[in-house]
Order: structure tokens, then sequence, then C-alpha cells
């Protein structure tokens, strides 16, 4: 695998920005420049372990980790501290937790808004005039 940066970008389902970003944090390794006057000119070329490392930032995103979190991870990596990975992700179960906790809250306050709604047509709207205050 030979990719461009553009290519990378898609392969992994991001922008080329993306990939820089994550480059600028650390979190990501930028390739080095090929020698001048080769066929692929000085365009920098990313390998499976580009795509490897692309998908793991973004599923660990997916898991709602923070890409500070992310680049611990990425270095627990190469120690195999598995108790500090552990201690990561039983953080992160706390705060998926309370994420849960406020948006089941949001959705049982909003379903009784709806009800409360149709069940007359008298009156202001008692969605309106909660999110009003």
């Amino acid at each position: 695998m030979n990719l461009t940066i553009g290519r990378l970008a898609r392969e992994g389902g991001v922008s080329v920005e993306t990939i820089r970003y994550y480059q600028r944090r650390g979190l990501f390794e930028e390739p080095e420049r090929p020698a001048r006057g080769g066929a692929a000119g000085s365009v920098r070329r990313y390998g499976p372990e580009h795509v490897h490392r692309l998908r793991f930032i973004r599923s660990a995103q997916a898991a709602g980790f923070t890409l500070d979190q992310i680049g611990e991870l990425l270095r627990l990596d190469a120690t195999d501290d598995r108790s500090r990975a552990r201690a990561l992700a039983t953080e992160q179960i706390a705060v998926l937790d309370r994420r849960i906790a406020d948006m089941t809250a949001a959705r049982d306050a909003l379903r009784r808004l709806a009800s409360e709604c149709g069940a007359s047509d008298v009156g202001p709207c008692p969605i309106i005039s909660a999110f009003d205050h």
C-alpha cells in the first residue's frame, strides 16, 4: 500500500485537514518525503500502518475518548501498560454512563412535553413554553 494523504483520508473517512490536525497533535506520524527525482516526486506516501493508526484513532473517538486520551492510549501501546489502559477505559465508561443518564432524562422530559402538547389544543404549547424559560 502506497497512499497519498488524499487517498489515506478517503480510506479513513476523514478529510486531509483532519489527518494534518492529528499530525500536529502528535497522534499521527508524517512520513518522510522521498528523494527528489523518483517517479513519485516528493509526495509523502502512507502505508498500511498509517491506515491502521487512523482507524484506531477514529474507533477510539467513536468510543468517546478525547484526542488527549487517544494519544495516551497510543503511547501505552508501546509500553503494554494494561492497568493504565484499563483505568482510561473505566473513566470513559463513567463519562458515557453520565451522558446516557443525561440523555435519558432529556428524552423522558421531551416525551412528557410531547404528551402534554398532544393532550390539548388550548393555551400555549408546553414544548415551546419549556424552552422559552
